[in-house]
């Protein structure tokens, strides 16, 4: 398997977390179910035959996506392709950064898998196409950095309210309220909220949920005989009723269920 992980340069390095150049992976499995994990991409496939989203249940083909398509923040699992005989190129947005590059309120875009250029114009195919061209892993990185940064420059405003809100859920999801946090903002919750879902995706109480139930995968994941009762506590919820009602929702798993079923990517379960 070929890998390489780039982080852009500044401004890009302020909204963007990664860029990730990936081929020839070959698992054994064909079909993952992907967890919800509080951030929004974009896929840029480098292959010319379409992936396709399956529903839940049946596992049946329901969505085809081909060549760049834009992942919006979920607060629901879905079930993708494990990646096998694919060549891809992401983008990586951090948390509660991809606002600048969307010409709409995320939250139309919310549980969405929608083609590129309707979110980022047709110039994304342009993108896309010098890409493919360079067969130097770096440059390919060197080509969307330029791109994106000639392209989003003059939108590359960090909002200082959504900035301390994500940032306070994300680092501290089990001390804060919303309203502790509204509060701290100057805002009411329900303007807070609107901002939220304009420029996140989800209401703050979506994401919070979101963000405790990625820090029990972790808190998981780091246990060797893992206490229900102590991760659902350092995740942040009040009782372990909670912690297992929510992780279901957000997994289609309980607990351990996921933990028997976990690899190596914690947000990723195979399931076909």
């Amino acid at each position: 398997m070929v890998f390489q992980l780039h982080i852009p340069n500044y401004p890009l390095n302020q909204f963007i977390e990664s860029f990730i150049y990936y081929r020839d992976y070959n698992p054994v499995h064909s079909i993952d179910r992907f967890l919800p994990d509080g951030n929004v991409n974009i896929v840029i496939d480098l292959t010319d035959y379409p992936k396709y989203i399956y529903d839940n249940e049946t596992l049946k083909e329901i969505q085809s996506c081909r060549h760049v398509w834009f992942s919006g923040m979920r607060n629901k699992f879905i079930t993708i392709p494990s990646g096998r005989d694919s060549e891809m190129f992401i983008i990586n947005f951090l948390k509660g950064r991809s606002y600048p590059f969307v010409q709409m309120p995320l939250y139309e875009l919310t549980d969405c898998v929608v083609d590129g250029e309707l979110v980022l114009t047709n110039e994304i195919m342009d993108m896309r196409e010098m890409i493919l061209e360079i067969p130097s892993i770096s440059n390919k990185f060197l080509v969307a950095e330029n791109f994106l940064l000639k392209k989003f420059q003059n939108r590359l405003i960090i909002n200082p309210f959504i900035e301390f809100a994500v940032n306070t859920i994300v680092q501290s999801p089990n001390q804060f309220s919303i309203e502790q946090i509204s509060n701290k903002v100057g805002y009411s919750q329900k303007h807070l909220i609107k901002l939220f879902k304009d420029n996140v995706g989800l209401t703050p109480k979506g994401f919070l949920k979101v963000i405790r139930f990625q820090k029990a995968i972790e808190e998981i994941a780091a246990a060797k005989e893992p206490s229900w009762t102590g991760i659902a506590y350092e995740s942040g919820y009040y009782d372990q009723a909670h912690f297992i009602n929510d992780f279901k929702s957000f997994s289609g798993f309980t607990p351990q269920q996921y933990l028997q079923r976990q690899y190596e990517h914690l947000n990723y379960i195979a399931v076909g």
